[in-house]
């Protein structure tokens, strides 16, 4: 529910509006309630931000469902859940759960696999992050971090901080399905 809350929180539209759109009676917090989006350390985190894109966009409310269902998931490397994930194994459950039938493959598989976002479009929400000599791959929240399998602390959202950006290789584009839904 916590990426389900912030993404009701950028949007625009309420917690109530979101639990309708996906069947939900009963919600566990107040529209105006404070979130916890990360448990980073503090020195990790600089500023509160939101983490999905502000659009009511159908397939991205998927994508949050589905991460929300896997925040705090453990890493096991190769699996791809449902209680445990490496990092592949996370995105590629993920994008299977919204609708996006792509075969699964390793960080630098994926790569190889989708293109270049378009210009400026690199912190789109969903957008694939690769880092460390394409051996690790993440999906973008937004310009300020990205949810991931890590190895030690299993699925995560993290924060682009000095850590990871010095590690970044590059942004892929997954092809997604573009109709959106009205209230």
């Amino acid at each position: 529910m916590i990426a389900q809350t912030a993404f009701a929180q950028s949007a625009d539209i309420s917690l109530h509006q979101l639990a309708k759109a996906n069947d939900i009676s009963t919600l566990p917090i107040a529209d105006d309630e404070p979130i916890i989006i990360s448990l980073a350390s503090a020195e990790d985190i600089k500023a509160a931000t939101l983490v999905t894109a502000p659009t009511g966009n159908h397939f991205q409310q998927l994508m949050t469902a589905a991460i929300d269902q896997r925040l705090g998931a453990r890493y096991v490397w190769g699996a791809t859940g449902p209680s445990a994930f490496d990092c592949s194994g996370f995105v590629w459950s993920i994008f299977q759960s919204a609708g996006v039938d792509f075969e699964r493959g390793s960080a630098r598989t994926l790569w190889s696999r989708f293109s270049a976002p378009a210009p400026g479009e690199e912190h789109k929400f969903g957008t694939l992050v690769f880092f460390s000599n394409l051996a690790h791959v993440g999906v973008v929240a937004d310009e300020h971090g990205f949810y991931h399998a890590s190895r030690h602390h299993g699925v995560v959202y993290s924060p682009f901080n000095d850590y990871w950006l010095a590690r970044i290789d590059g942004f892929r584009q997954v092809p997604v399905p573009v109709k959106t839904t009205t209230d």
